[in-house]
């Protein structure tokens, strides 16, 4: 990667013998400001590289582009540091190092550390252990969006949950959740007279049937965890059972669970359905011909936030 070519890399012992030796040089933590609050290494300064004030912030720091710089972030598998040397050195710096490992080989040498509060380390893992009760759903805050395509654009809107639980038990996670589908809404044309029509479209039986059946349910079977889940990615596999439109199909998805201090959970979820597993046939050119402007696409996206109590 081209990370590599813009810094040498110190091994935490060679840093540790310049600042024994008192070499001038400035060292820089590149991790957001509350995270070098916590734990920095001695007579550290920060600028933060995922700010766009990152180069300002080194500029306050040093305008010497000939003096040596060494920069660390979090560990071995974090880009931070190599993004921040590559960044100075299309600046200008001509010395600049980072620390291999970061944090984390630096704290494995044995070293110590200045902060309000470092120790433990800060993990970066977002496995997620549910207790063991009935959650259930917040239906206030809870909301499903929904978009349908073709080949001119596309619609988006939302749906409501009625009600909804999660159930955990010895590590066993099941449930069971009832979509409103009369709660069906469009938003992109919001103040447009099409809005209405396009709603009651949905709701007919070209689409929804929502007054033959004006619930939906999604019955789970399992959530299992996923092994090593990493912040900002899906944490939980999740299995279960779709009925929409009286028809019921299994579906599969990545879910992110995360958990709030008063015990209370939120989920999120991204994914596209194929609808005409549940005979919603409309514009399908699968089972239509010569639909011209009626054209629909297959698939429907989902996005899921559901919050349980």
């Amino acid at each position: 990667m081209i990370w590599d070519k813009a810094a040498r890399t110190l091994h935490p012992s060679e840093l540790r013998e310049w600042m024994k030796k008192d070499k001038p040089f400035i060292l820089i933590d590149v991790l957001p400001k509350e995270i070098y609050g916590k734990r920095r290494l001695s007579g550290a300064l920060n600028a933060c590289v995922y700010e766009v004030s990152f180069p300002e912030q080194v500029a306050a720091i040093s305008t010497d582009k000939n003096g040596e710089i060494v920069l660390y972030g979090s560990s071995a598998k974090s880009l931070d540091a190599a993004v921040a040397a590559e960044k100075l050195s299309r600046l200008g710096y001509k010395k600049v190092y980072t620390l291999d490992g970061g944090v984390d080989e630096w704290m494995k040498s044995g070293y110590s550390f200045e902060g309000e509060n470092v120790f433990p380390p800060e993990r970066l893992g977002q496995a997620v252990t549910l207790a063991d009760r009935i959650y259930a759903v917040n239906r206030d805050e809870s909301v499903i969006w929904w978009t349908g395509r073709n080949g001119n654009g596309r619609h988006y809107g939302t749906l409501k949950l009625s009600k909804g639980e999660i159930r955990v038990r010895n590590g066993s996670i099941d449930g069971t959740f009832e979509i409103d589908m009369t709660s069906i809404t469009n938003k992109d044309l919001e103040g447009d007279p099409l809005q209405s029509v396009l709603i009651d479209h949905l709701r007919s039986d070209d689409f929804f049937f929502v007054k033959l059946f004006p619930r939906a349910a999604f019955m789970l079977a399992a959530a299992k965890a996923m092994e090593s889940p990493v912040l900002g990615s899906p944490n939980f596999d999740v299995e279960g059972t779709l009925e929409l439109r009286g028809v019921k199909a299994e579906i599969g998805f990545p879910a992110t669970v995360s958990r709030k201090e008063d015990g209370s959970a939120s989920i999120e979820a991204h994914f596209d359905l194929d609808r005409t597993r549940w005979n919603v046939l409309y514009g399908s050119s699968r089972f239509f011909e010569h639909l011209g402007m009626h054209l629909v696409y297959d698939l429907i996206s989902l996005e899921l936030r559901i919050f349980v109590l």
